[in-house]
C-alpha cells in the first residue's frame, strides 16, 4: 500500500530546507488585477535556487540519504529543472550525481546541470524509455534513484512553495483559487497538501498543455492514463503520465485539471516580460495562462499563481516572444 505523504511531511521538509532554499517572493501586478478583475498573488519560483521549484523536492529527498547512499550518490532523469535541482543538491550535500537527460533538452539546462557537477547521460525522448535506462544505470552503479515527481520526499518538498504562499498572503485573507503547473504532479500534489491544510476553501487547479493532457484524462477517468510524449513548448510538462503517489493526491485534493495552448503560454510569457520584468519559461507560464482564461470563475477572487521556473534558453525565449 502506498504511503501517501501528508502535510506533516511538508512541514518537516520546510525545516530541512530552511537556510538552503530561498523563500521566494510573492509579487503583485496591478495590470493583471485590472485586466482580469481579480487579485493575483504570484509565487515566483523562477527566483528559487537553480531557477525553479524543483530544488525544494530534490534537496529534501537527498538530505534524507544515509551514509551509504550519500557515498554512492543520486541518479535522476529529467528534461532540465529536476536535473539541475538534483545536481545542485548533490553538490551542496557532497555526493556524486548522474542525470539522464533528453538530447533535445534546452541548452541552458544542459549547461547548468554540468556546471553543478553532475555527469550527464543523454537519450532520445521519442524513441527511448528514460525510466528503464535510469533504472539500469542505478543498478549498475548502486546509486539511489530520485524520480522527478513520484516520490514522497519530492512531493513534500514541492509542497513548501504553496505553504509559503498561503502563509505570506494570509494577513489579507484566504486565497479563493490556486493555479499550479502540472507535469508529473509533484508540484500539484504537494501544493494540494498545503492548500487543503491551510486554506481548505481554496479551489485547486492543475494546468497542463493541451498537447499533453494525460493528467486531465486521468483525473476524469479515475485511473492513470498514459500518452505519447507531447509536442509542446512547455518542455517541463512533456510527461507521459502521472505518478502513483501524485495521482492519489490529485484525485483526492484537486478540484479540476485544465489545459492551455502553446499560444496562450507565449502570451503569458510576454506579459511577465513586459509588465513584470521577469523571465519565465513556458512551463512556468501554465498556471497564469489558465487563470487568464478562467474569466468569470476568478472575477473578484484572490488567486494564487505558482510561477514554477525561469530556466529557458535565451535564443528560444527571444524567438517565442518574437513569434518565431
Amino acid at each position: 500500500m502506498l504511503q501517501i505523504p501528508t502535510y506533516q511531511d511538508v512541514i518537516a521538509a520546510a525545516a530541512r530546507l530552511d537556510g538552503h532554499a530561498h523563500r521566494t517572493p510573492v509579487l503583485r501586478s496591478a495590470t493583471a488585477d485590472a485586466r482580469y478583475g481579480a487579485q493575483f498573488f504570484f509565487k515566483c519560483e523562477n527566483f528559487q535556487r537553480m531557477g525553479a521549484f524543483k530544488f525544494r523536492g530534490a534537496f529534501n529527498a537527498l538530505s534524507k540519504f544515509d551514509a551509504a547512499q550519500r557515498k554512492a550518490g543520486a541518479i535522476a532523469f529529467s528534461s532540465g529543472n529536476h536535473a539541475q535541482a538534483v545536481a545542485l543538491s548533490a553538490r551542496l550535500l557532497g555526493m556524486p550525481a548522474v542525470i539522464v537527460m533528453p538530447n533535445d533538452a534546452p541548452a541552458a539546462k544542459l549547461a547548468a546541470t554540468r556546471e553543478y557537477g553532475a555527469e550527464i547521460v543523454q537519450y532520445d525522448r521519442f524513441t527511448e524509455d528514460r525510466e528503464a535506462l535510469t533504472q539500469r544505470l542505478a543498478q549498475e552503479r548502486g546509486m539511489t534513484l530520485i524520480p522527478p515527481y513520484d516520490h514522497p520526499d519530492v512531493i513534500a518538498g514541492q509542497g513548501t512553495a504553496v505553504k509559503e504562499l498561503i502563509e505570506d498572503t494570509a494577513s489579507e485573507g484566504p486565497l479563493d483559487a490556486l493555479y499550479i503547473c502540472l507535469g508529473g504532479g509533484g508540484l500539484t500534489g504537494g501544493s494540494a497538501l498545503s492548500a487543503r491544510a491551510l486554506a481548505p476553501g481554496c479551489k485547486v487547479y492543475g494546468v497542463e498543455p493541451e498537447a499533453g493532457n494525460d493528467g486531465q484524462q486521468s483525473f476524469r477517468s479515475g485511473h492513470i492514463v498514459h500518452i505519447e510524449t507531447p509536442r509542446t513548448i512547455a518542455d517541463g510538462a512533456q510527461t507521459q503520465h502521472l505518478g502513483q503517489y501524485t495521482f492519489e493526491i490529485i484525485r483526492r485534493d484537486v478540484d479540476d485539471i485544465v489545459t492551455v495552448s502553446d499560444a496562450q503560454l507565449v502570451e503569458a510569457m510576454r506579459f511577465f516580460a513586459e509588465r513584470m520584468k521577469m523571465v519565465v519559461e513556458p512551463t512556468g507560464c501554465l498556471a497564469f495562462a489558465a487563470a487568464c482564461a478562467a474569466g468569470a470563475a476568478i472575477a473578484g477572487r484572490r488567486v494564487g499563481v505558482v510561477v514554477s521556473g525561469g530556466n529557458v534558453d535565451l535564443a528560444r525565449y527571444a524567438a517565442l516572444l518574437a513569434g518565431g
